[in-house]
Parts: C-alpha cells; sequence; structure tokens
C-alpha cells in the first residue's frame, strides 16, 4: 500500500535578530509556529508558502532559499506525517487591514533564545528548522523542479 505523507511548507523570518511566529489555537491549545501550512492541489512550493504567510501574518513573503526539508511524524496521532519544505526569506509589504487566518491568533516576534526556552512551540520543527536557517542552510530555489503543467 503506497504511503502518502502531508506535504507542508513554513516560513523562517528573521528580522532584527527575531524570527516572526504566529500563536495559534490548535485542538485548544494555545502554541506557537512559523507561518506554515498545506500544500494545496495545483499549487507549487513557492505559492503555498507566500500564499500561507500571507494568510497567517498578513504579509507579502519573498522566499530566499530553501532551508530544508523534514520528515516529521504528529505526536498525538501516528497515523500522521509531515513532509515540510521550509524556506527562509523576507516580508516586504503588510495588509494592516487584512484579517488573519482562522485559529491565528496574532503575530509575535521572538529571539531564538526566547524560542528556545518558550514551552508552547507547536512542533520541535520550529526551533530545528531556525537553528538550521542560523547554521546557514540555504539551497537554491532552483532545488526546486516544477511540471510543465504548474508553470509554463
Amino acid at each position: 500500500m503506497q504511503w502518502k505523507p502531508n506535504t507542508t511548507v513554513a516560513a523562517v523570518i528573521e528580522k532584527d535578530g527575531k524570527f516572526l511566529l504566529v500563536e495559534e489555537l490548535i485542538e485548544d491549545e494555545l502554541v506557537f509556529n512559523q507561518p506554515a501550512g498545506h500544500l494545496e492541489k495545483g499549487e507549487t512550493l513557492l505559492d503555498a508558502v507566500k500564499r500561507e504567510v500571507l494568510e497567517e501574518t498578513a504579509f507579502d513573503f519573498e522566499p530566499k532559499a530553501l532551508v530544508g526539508i523534514y520528515l516529521y511524524q504528529n505526536k498525538s496521532n501516528k497515523n500522521i506525517t509531515y513532509l515540510r519544505f521550509c524556506f527562509h526569506g523576507s516580508c516586504i509589504k503588510k495588509y494592516d487591514e487584512r484579517k488573519l487566518d482562522h485559529g491565528i491568533i496574532r503575530t509575535v516576534w521572538m529571539s531564538k533564545k526566547e524560542i528556545e526556552e518558550n514551552k508552547r512551540m507547536r512542533t520541535p520543527m520550529v526551533l530545528k528548522c531556525i537553528e538550521d536557517y542560523k547554521n546557514g542552510n540555504s539551497f537554491p530555489l532552483t532545488l526546486l523542479n516544477f511540471s510543465p503543467n504548474n508553470h509554463e
């Protein structure tokens, strides 16, 4: 039987030594996460991360590089595994009038130390992606290939 992980995208956005996170309500618990979400049918990974950052933070996002590709098993439901593509980049415009996505309480900027000390990270992937970014993981976006059907 073929197994299919849930494909997700995430964004590491650093400004003045702090990282942009979202506080979100997941299963009646407030947690912090990078702006992140699921790849939708017909989307490229770059389109997905731009859309997710906009929906969750009200910022336009410009991906600069791929930080890494991660496989993570859901701790509360062992039948769910995520294949996460994490990008780093920058926010280029904010839409103050835009409402944040359902479940997102607010955006917050945290230092790496604050993230390390915070016990409400959604998954260990939040810190892992930031550590990989800080360690210089930066792969060109040309690493990602698109089928002719997605981008002509």
